[in-house]
């Protein structure tokens, strides 16, 4: 029993925590920061203020993580992040291909929990902030709701990744809220006041089919008259969660300290679109319909962004600008909305892709006046413009790993995050975050502790790329299609493509590359042929004389032509593609881009793969210079492919290949690494919308290392990851390795992108 006197004021219960890294924000840019850290080896805590981990992916928003391949409508080929993002995605493909959000909230917890080295505490919400001086922050107190609990945590270093940005406000960290004007940084495409400064918040609904006639009474606040919103023919009984996207509101409003005002015209919003549904009459189909959820909380997009050592713009997007400090990447569009949401006449975005990803400095992840003060999600240094591009989930969370990263080496290495980012040093933070699946254009691992780096390698057979055998299925040419192939530098390969045409007619042909190797928009025509096509079945000889004057993709263009077919083949290889021209209104691509003169966006146009199950490759045979997947593909330091397919690929026919390590010296191994094909240009969307597999099909699953005396090692089953670490129980001493890979289909040849070894 418990019983107290009356007394005075009381204090509550307070509880004081320390670490090396305290993280504030549990979406999933905070949840990647302080796992990366904590599998770096130091320790973290880290403050959410909500029940569960994820942000606007959680089951309390349920927004599906996006990021640089924009649900694989634009030209950024192999662009998902890599890393602790990447990891949480496969696993969420594996265990939930339907989508569930509440699965994914389990698997967010239990990434977090299954580390050690963090301390998390849920529904705990940072209020104040200590600081030793000007320039430095000491600790944070927060206030836990269901335990009534004050907790301070002290480290020296933390990250902001709260979304609104509550500890860099409370410390006083210069910040930015709002469009800058187009003078500032010369971005022509920054917004008029009459478009609007912010974007707004969103709150989605689900709805279920229960199989009988049920009534739907909205509340009194619901929305009565429909035609307030200027798009509400748009609805339909169909859509629901984040689908409905364009139900936005609150960009003419203080989009941090209005939120629960944002929130409450939302729900107006929700119940009167659910109710035009349901009673309007217009939607039969909906009599059997019930509301499942509506969002409690709504999703944000857009409040405080703080100031690092250097400001993102328009131009390092468009542009593509190198960066000595690149730590991260991004891909998506160029996305802003009007700020009056969905009362607004005008569309609901307003998208501009760049031809390919660009770079991310670690000049914008850290407070230009707060020496500790770390910056990842939303939160980053970057104008209203670039920020269109950097605020989705995908590339939140790649940040977050870098910020992770570099905290892990502040505090190994005892130095600040400025030295720490200093062009003598930032390759440090680079080589690591490599090291983890973390992907940076135009950037590879070079590792000298790499055993592998000193030995010579041995593959049982490599396949050449001499032909993608016919299958049986055909298709028209109503869109023009194209057949992405690896070359290297010499004379192009000459090629034989089966074709088949219902009458007499010409097929225009161009073979294409890109101005930029390490881009996949095939903005470059070498050469545009037109070929004479006679009725029925012919196989048609493509002999060019092109020279290829750098290693990279070459692209073979069939313009539309009705008239003819092209065979489909079942062989999938890793880093080789089919690609379309069609369209994706939900990444606002059209086909081709043509941007309204004078907004600092270029035209191009968009050549994509069909999402599985389909995007098979397109039947031709290869003669000549055709390209070799060699096993020193798996130590190049490239772990997915880009400038070419960065694989090492067995043929086709060889049911379990084997790859050796050989060295010539005994070599003591505690660690492997190995770097396999999770089909990199899969969005891997996490709620919503379904996935044909629950792993890829590129991925070796079953895989056993054998020492050099032929004895088994390791061997896995059911491997579904990018990147599967080998932890020896005790050293192994060999001369070699040898690692047996078991291919999943006769038609997906086994491959590995890399391997490394480490004492």
């Amino acid at each position: 029993m418990i019983r107290e006197e009356a007394t005075g004021n009381r204090a509550l219960q307070t509880v004081h925590f320390s670490a090396d890294l305290v993280v504030v924000g549990g979406g999933l840019s905070g949840t990647a920061c302080a796992v990366t850290a904590a599998r770096a080896g130091i320790k973290v805590i880290l403050l959410q203020d909500r029940p569960v981990l994820g942000g606007n992916a959680s089951s309390e928003v349920r927004l599906w993580v996006l990021g640089a391949t924009s649900h694989m409508g634009n030209n950024n080929r192999w662009a998902r992040e890599g890393g602790f993002i990447d990891e949480l995605l496969l696993e969420n493909l594996y265990r939930n291909p339907e989508g569930n959000p509440l699965i994914f909230d389990t698997i967010i917890l239990e990434k977090v929990v299954a580390e050690g080295n963090i301390t998390l505490l849920l529904n705990t919400a940072v209020y104040s902030v200590d600081k030793s001086d000007e320039e430095t922050i000491t600790s944070v107190t927060a206030f836990c709701s269901q335990n009534a609990t004050q907790y301070t945590a002290a480290a020296p270093l933390f990250c902001d990744a709260s979304g609104d940005g509550i500890l860099g406000f409370l410390a006083g960290a210069a910040f930015r809220m709002g469009a800058e004007k187009k003078e500032e940084f010369g971005e022509k495409f920054a917004p008029s006041v009459a478009y609007g400064e912010l974007l707004g918040h969103s709150i989605y609904f689900y709805t279920k089919d229960v199989g009988k006639p049920v009534r739907f009474v909205p509340p009194a606040y619901a929305l009565q008259d429909i035609t307030q919103i200027p798009r509400y023919r748009s609805f339909n009984a169909k859509d629901y969660g984040c689908k409905l996207w364009w139900i936005e509101y609150g960009g003419r409003l203080d989009t941090v300290h209005q939120s629960e005002a944002i929130k409450w015209e939302l729900w107006k919003v929700v119940y009167g679109v659910w109710n035009y549904i349901k009673n309007s009459g217009k939607f039969p189909e909906a009599e059997t319909m019930t509301l499942e959820w509506v969002g409690t909380i709504p999703g944000k997009r857009e409040s405080r962004r703080f100031e690092g050592d250097y400001i993102l713009t328009q131009q390092d997007i468009i542009e593509q600008r190198p960066h000595h400090d690149t730590v991260a990447f991004g891909g998506w569009s160029v996305d802003l909305h009007p700020a009056d949401g969905v009362f607004s006449e005008r569309p609901g975005c307003n998208q501009w892709h760049s031809k390919g990803i660009y770079s991310i400095p670690f000049r914008c992840l850290y407070s230009r006046n707060l020496k500790n003060l770390f910056l990842a999600g939303r939160t980053i240094s970057a104008s209203h413009v670039a920020f269109g591009s950097t605020r989705v989930m995908g590339t939140s969370a790649h940040v977050g790993q870098a910020v992770g990263m570099a905290a892990a080496l502040c505090v190994q290495k005892d130095c600040t995050i400025r030295v720490l980012g200093r062009k003598e040093k930032i390759g440090e933070l680079q080589q690591a975050l490599l090291r983890t699946g973390h992907h940076l254009p135009n950037i590879c691992l070079q590792d000298r502790e790499d055993l592998v780096q000193k030995a010579t390698v041995r593959a049982t057979s490599v396949f050449q790329l001499r032909e993608l055998p016919e299958g049986e299925e055909w298709f028209a040419l109503a869109d023009s299609a194209a057949q992405m192939l690896p070359v290297t530098k010499g004379k192009m390969p000459a090629l034989s493509v089966p074709v088949q045409a219902s009458e007499e007619t010409t097929l225009r042909l161009q073979f294409r590359c890109s101005s930029k190797p390490y881009n996949h928009s095939p903005d470059t025509t070498l050469k545009t042929i037109d070929v004479p096509l006679k009725k029925g079945h012919q196989v048609i000889e493509l002999a060019e004389d092109l020279e290829v004057c750098d290693d990279g993709y070459l692209y073979i263009c069939f313009l539309k032509n009705k008239a003819v077919q092209l065979c489909y083949s079942e062989r999938r290889v890793s880093g080789v593609l089919s690609l379309f021209n069609k369209t994706n209104a939900a990444v606002s691509n059209y086909g081709r881009q043509d941007p309204p003169e004078d907004i600092g966006v270029e035209a191009f146009e968009f050549w994509c793969p069909d999402r599985r199950p389909y995007g098979k490759n397109i039947a031709m045979k290869v003669q000549g210079n055709a390209f070799s997947f060699v096993a020193e593909a798996v130590r190049n330091g490239i772990f997915r492919p880009a400038v070419l397919p960065n694989a090492w690929v067995a043929k086709p026919e060889e049911e379990k290949p084997a790859i050796t390590i050989d060295w010539s010296e005994p070599q003591t191994i505690r660690r492997l690494v190995l770097h396999f094909d999770t089909d990199f240009d899969h969005p891997l969307e996490s709620v919503l919308m379904t996935h044909p597999e629950t792993e890829s099909p590129f991925c070796v699953a079953h895989f056993i290392i054998c020492n050099d005396k032929h004895e088994r090692v390791f061997e896995m089953r059911n491997n579904h990851q990018s990147v599967v670490a080998v932890h020896f129980d005790s050293p192994l001493t060999t001369r070699s390795l040898t690692l047996h890979l078991e291919r999943k289909s006769e038609n997906v040849p086994a491959a590995l992108f890399g391997v490394r070894c480490y004492a």
